[in-house]
């Protein structure tokens, strides 16, 4: 079957058929070995992406960057104390001006409206980059280097263990529903996914052949883990919550007894950056079974990917 993704956005997986999921991954996987190889191209030559940020980024503004100025185009990096993003401007005056000037927007902020809105308003591909419900581009790296490592996707079996509400366990449950992962989320009670989230995911999972399953107990969720996943206690916009986060959290930190605890060759994945000591042990998120750094390098990967995908 053909895949056809030109002018889409990507707002959320849950925008993506696995069939276009797939096909994104199989891209991606493409585009590294032409990295690796030095082999150089010019496919966005001539073209313009707006980078719209209210959060900080490491990995996230590096990868859009380079991704789009390797291959001869012209990226705009605009933070809300440079425009007029939702101050003077409302942001669908602001969508529809960044639509006539620029050929892709790529938004890293709070709110998921925001970044529908520019998507409804702008006329052209709309990236989320982060907002606090959905971190698409990251799971997308997440997936390629779990296949990178186990050379398969279906029949594995993900561990995410922290805060079971944030935008990482949302898009983890989707992409793992969409490409046939056993997703388990490892959370206090108080943290727990949103019940309407977790039940359109488990449709997906239905559909796909596996499940996504909820608990706050280790022994239900480690065991026979393939990969386990975690993520910072408390999100950005959320520090004021970062005692009573570490009281909830420090049960389901990922140290060597949990990585035990899996009986397997266990992956340890983090999205980066990582308060080593809180949700994640140092010997552990630098030991021999992390693949962090993997996963950083491939959100280059995966998101020169997507827009080679929806802008040639």
């Amino acid at each position: 079957m053909a895949i056809n993704l030109r002018g889409k956005s990507l707002l959320t997986l849950l925008d993506l058929s696995p069939e276009q999921i797939r096909y994104l991954l199989d891209v991606s996987h493409n585009l590294k070995a032409e990295r690796t190889g030095f082999q150089v191209y010019q496919r966005f030559q001539g073209k313009t992406l707006a980078m719209l940020f209210e959060k900080r980024s490491t990995r996230t503004r590096c990868a859009f960057e380079t991704a789009f100025g390797e291959e001869g185009g012209h990226p705009v990096f605009l933070s809300s104390a440079d425009i007029q993003l939702g101050v003077k401007e409302s942001i669908e005056d602001t969508a529809r001006v960044l639509g006539r000037m620029f050929d892709a927007i790529m938004f890293r902020g709070f709110s998921q409206e925001m970044v529908e809105a520019l998507d409804d308003y702008s006329g052209v591909p709309v990236y989320n980059a982060l907002t606090d419900m959905y971190h698409p581009t990251q799971v997308l790296a997440d997936l390629m280097t779990i296949e990178e490592h186990t050379g398969e996707l279906p029949g594995l079996s993900l561990v995410y263990a922290g805060d079971g509400r944030n935008n990482m366990a949302n898009s983890l449950m989707i992409g793992c529903a969409k490409m046939g992962l056993d997703c388990t989320i490892l959370a206090p009670k108080e943290l727990q996914p949103e019940g309407g989230l977790l039940e359109r995911v488990r449709g997906v999972a239905a559909d796909s052949g596996c499940e996504v399953r909820v608990t706050d107990n280790l022994t239900e969720a480690i065991p026979g883990a393939d990969v386990i996943y975690t993520d910072v206690w408390a999100s950005m916009g959320e520090e004021d919550k970062a005692r009573e986060r570490i009281n909830l959290l420090t049960p389901y930190q990922v140290n060597q007894e949990m990585l035990d605890m899996a009986g397997n060759d266990v992956l340890f994945m983090h999205c980066l950056p990582a308060v080593k000591g809180q949700e994640v042990t140092y010997d552990v998120i630098e030991g021999p079974n992390s693949v962090v750094w993997d996963e950083a390098e491939n959100r280059k990967h995966t998101i020169k990917a997507l827009m080679v995908a929806t802008l040639l």
